[in-house]
Formats: C-alpha cells, sequence, structure tokens
C-alpha cells in the first residue's frame, strides 16, 4: 500500500521535528535539500513555502549567514508545541477526567465560520453529540482555547466540564459520537506501513543518518494525524483489540531509533 505525503504537510513535519531546535531560519535551499531526499522536486517545496506562508505559518527570514529562508510564527510553534503533547507522549483519558463539552452558535451572516468551526472540532479529537455540541476528553480543553483563539473563532463557543449521566451507557454513546471504526482503520493502515519498518531497522546494528532521515519524517508525518484523529477515549469505552496502544508502540521505538540519527542529516553533521 503506498502512502502519500503532500510536499506542504512534510515541511510542516519536518520544521516540528528539526526546525525548533535550530538558533535560526532554515534556508530555502535547505528545505530544497532536505525534501528532495524524500523524493519532492524543488518547484513543489517553493510553491508549499509560499502556501504556508501565506497561511501565517511561516514567516520569511535571513539566515545568518544572509540566505533566503523561513522561520516558524509564533502561531504556528504555539500549534506545535500542542501537538508535542499528543503526538510524543499519547496517552488514554481516564473516565473520572471527565468531558469538555463545545456549544457553538454563528449567525447566518457568517455560516462559512461554521464550517471552520466544525472542522477544527473535528482535526482536534471532538466528537459530535448533537448538532452544535461537540464532547472530547477534558484534557483537551487547554489545547482548544489555544486553536480557537488563533483562528478567532472563540466568540462563537462556550467551553464547559461535565461529566455523562445517561441515559445509554457511557460506552454505547462514545460509538455515536466518534467513528471508532475509521479510526482504528488509521491505526491499522499505520501499522501496516510502519510496523515492517521497524522490524527492519530492530534487525540491523547501525544508524546511518540519510537512511534513518528518510524513513523517520515520512513516519511522522504519518503519525501526528492519528492523535488527533484519535482523542486518546478512556481504555474501557473502547473496543477489545483496540489497535491504538500498539502502533504508538511502534512509533515509539521508530522515534527512539531514528530520531537523532535523522538529526545528523538535517545539520549536514556526520557520527564520529
Amino acid at each position: 500500500m503506498a502512502e502519500q505525503h503532500t510536499p506542504g504537510s512534510l515541511i510542516v513535519t519536518l520544521y516540528g521535528a528539526y526546525g525548533r531546535d535550530r538558533p535560526g531560519p532554515l534556508a530555502v535551499a535547505e528545505l530544497i535539500r532536505l525534501l528532495g531526499a524524500l523524493g519532492v522536486d524543488a518547484p513543489s517545496v517553493r510553491s508549499s513555502v509560499s502556501r504556508l506562508k501565506r497561511r501565517g505559518l511561516l514567516v520569511p527570514e535571513r539566515t545568518p549567514e544572509g540566505a533566503a529562508g523561513y522561520a516558524l510564527s509564533p502561531d504556528a510553534r504555539q500549534l506545535l508545541d500542542d501537538g508535542d503533547r499528543r503526538i510524543y507522549a499519547p496517552s488514554s483519558a481516564h473516565l473520572s477526567d471527565g468531558w469538555v463539552i463545545a456549544v457553538f452558535s454563528v449567525p447566518e451572516a457568517e455560516r462559512h465560520k461554521r464550517h471552520l468551526l466544525r472542522s477544527r472540532l473535528v482535526r482536534l479529537g471532538f466528537g459530535a453529540a448533537a448538532p452544535g455540541v461537540w464532547i472530547a476528553p477534558a484534557r483537551l480543553c487547554e489545547e482548544t482555547r489555544h486553536t480557537l483563539r488563533r483562528l478567532q473563532l472563540d466568540a462563537y463557543v462556550d467551553l464547559f466540564r461535565g461529566e455523562h449521566l445517561g441515559f445509554a451507557a457511557t460506552s454505547e454513546s462514545v460509538s455515536r459520537w466518534w467513528d471508532l471504526a475509521a479510526i482504528a482503520k488509521q491505526h491499522e493502515e499505520f501499522l501496516d506501513l510502519h510496523e515492517p519498518v521497524l522490524r527492519s531497522w530492530e534487525a540491523r546494528e547501525d544508524t546511518p543518518a540519510e537512511a534513518a532521515y528518510r524513513d523517520y519524517l515520512p513516519a511522522l508525518d504519518s503519525w501526528r494525524r492519528l492523535p488527533y484523529a484519535d482523542p486518546g477515549l478512556p481504555g474501557e469505552l473502547l473496543p477489545q483489540s483496540w489497535p491504538g496502544s500498539r502502533s504508538a508502540d511502534v512509533f515509539g521505538r521508530l522515534h527512539a531509533r531514528l530520531r537523532d540519527a535523522g538529526a545528523l542529516f538535517v545539520t549536514g553533521e556526520r557520527r564520529p
């Protein structure tokens, strides 16, 4: 099964994995080199960078050597910092933590913002409890605040914390609020693609920098979406043999094995 990675997504993943460790921006030439190693041509890199700039995620900045480059905007850095907690330390919520409820109302004259609100809540991991009423584990509350404020959508939303009191069993309600079969399928697709990669690396002793980078960045690009599609529901509410913990383990082991070696390719360093 082939896996599709858009240049824009790979650039965001690259900045998230390695760009924040640098004191300055990434030069355009470096972006072209690093994306080229993954099969992305230079025109695609340049056009994707332009789109990310228009979206306010990248800002133009000169490198210390005077070359043209791009750095993360403050909003993009906040977005990536929020994502770190999900991507690198995924865990299941506890039922006793309760839920965060988002209730929104958008005037008809601004109905385009209604679609934006729905899509953003879905991307944050919310499930639809009723029209205009969305629910997620309570631990996602602060990230939800950051996101809605960043998008200037907070004026249309009220957030509440609470517990589910019935009448249906919470496990039954959860299966209506989220498409659990679709989420499980995403985990299984990740495992199909990246578990063999992990087995291959664990069968060898060396970790060449470029090979590590070539396998790590696409794995991270695939994985970073999953903790958003899957909000980390309490285990007692999920079907038996839920694949989420297994896919998290596979990514965690790939990260431990490949991330730092891949950084050497990004910086152009060599192992001593």
